[in-house]
């Protein structure tokens, strides 16, 4: 059986105040494509299809469009929901997709019960964990303590090996041997944050309790496979744990993390191997770094003109207008950062700079000096700023 492990597909999620949806149906449909080249035969979203638990009615045309094209396609596609979804709305008619080789899995009570699809070598037992928020999910296990979403797990995933266990014992022939219990292959998909991952600065919403919320890998004990979704990046924390990403980049953060997804093969005795399938990007990402000047004169960032780009610029200071300016030669700049160059020589805190300070007009060029890197007051600006004092001097004085 060959299968595609997919994540994290964030429909409605915008780029800096851009939408992506046209974006996201782009490397959709380059996926469906792949799932049909490729002869996929099941294809494992691994939780936050859309970014937000209340879509806009634009995100749903994206995800039937997809849906539609891997069933024609001839996959099978198995969903579960991420802490972005809403269980409720996500899980809408499973009841009716399920018979057309749909199946999305939202419900906690159906946690232990697998779908089952056949290949030539026999069942596969395909078991769903949606996210598990421990003060929801209390109320489905009353009997079982679950104060963090890393217990929760434990629990759905004793439920898993529980079911496994039964069904391997059933399904065996006292003939065969002892080795004939480990012969039913499974994969489990969950949505956690799981040891050995590093998350991307500002893209994963923390569903961790006080930040120590991280699932052990020998919670997956078990299955052949575990498909793993929440973390943006791709990820190998074994041979069978796995995190694929995001199919699109969401932050500049994750500029330099591989797009795609996980096919996973397995033979008549369980995981087979595991192939990195490369997405396209639809626009390139870039962080370009210089002065205002710099980015904008030089000829080797002519060939960023049409990637987003991320301007950190290293003007002593900040320069007038310049983002208008940038955007002039790059279309797609998203973002800009001051990074001004370190201070060189005095490296007094603010607070000393102002008690040496003798008058109102050194006070100003030390609070310039501080905020500029240690560029002051200019002759023009001096000239200014003392007009400006003498004149509020004298009203004072008149007053």
């Amino acid at each position: 059986m060959r299968i595609l492990h997919t994540s994290d597909w964030h429909i409605g999620r915008t780029f800096h105040g851009h939408s992506t949806l046209d974006a996201l149906a782009e490397v959709l449909d380059a996926l469906v494509e792949e799932v049909r080249t490729r002869e996929i035969d099941v294809v494992i979203v691994a939780g936050d299809v859309f970014d937000s638990a209340t879509p806009s009615a634009a995100c749903y045309p994206v995800l039937s469009t997809a849906l539609s094209g891997l069933r024609a396609a001839g996959a099978k596609v198995l969903i579960t929901s991420g802490n972005h979804d809403s269980a409720a709305r996500l899980g809408f008619m499973a009841e009716f997709t399920r018979d057309a080789g749909i199946h999305i899995i939202t419900d906690p009570a159906t946690v232990g019960t697998p779908v089952v699809i056949e290949d030539a070598h026999g069942p596969v037992l395909f078991y769903g964990i949606p996210y598990l928020e421990p003060s929801i999910v209390r109320a489905q296990w009353p009997a079982v303590t679950l104060r963090t979403q890393a217990q929760a797990l434990e629990h759905a995933m004793s439920l898993v090996r529980h079911d496994l266990a039964v069904r391997r014992a059933e399904g065996t022939d006292a003939s065969e041997g002892p080795e004939a219990l480990t012969a039913a292959r499974s994969v489990a998909i969950s949505h956690c944050f799981a040891a050995g991952t590093a998350p991307s600065p500002g893209v994963e919403r923390d569903i961790q309790s006080g930040g120590i919320d991280v699932v052990p890998l020998s919670t997956f004990d078990g299955p052949d496979y575990i498909a793993l979704g929440h973390i943006h990046g791709r990820a190998e924390l074994s041979e069978r744990i796995r995190y694929c990403g995001a199919p699109l980049f969401f932050s500049f953060s994750e500029q330099h993390k591989a797009r795609g997804a996980w096919i996973v093969e397995l033979d008549a005795t369980g995981l087979a191997s595991v192939e990195w399938l490369a997405l396209p990007v639809p626009r390139a990402l870039v962080t370009l770094t210089g002065t205002l000047d710099e980015l904008l004169e030089r000829e080797e960032y002519a060939q960023h003109t049409d990637a987003w780009v991320c301007a950190v610029l290293t003007d002593a200071v900040p320069p007038i207008d310049p983002m208008r300016k940038l955007q002039a030669r790059f279309p797609w700049c998203a973002t800009l950062m001051l990074k001004p160059p370190a201070r060189e020589g005095d490296d007094r805190d603010y607070g000393a700079r102002v008690r040496a300070a003798t008058s109102d007009l050194e006070l100003v060029d030390a609070f310039l000096e501080h905020v500029r890197a240690g560029v002051g007051l200019s002759d023009a600006e001096r000239d200014i700023v003392g007009e400006v004092l003498e004149e509020h001097t004298s009203a004072a004085v008149l007053a």
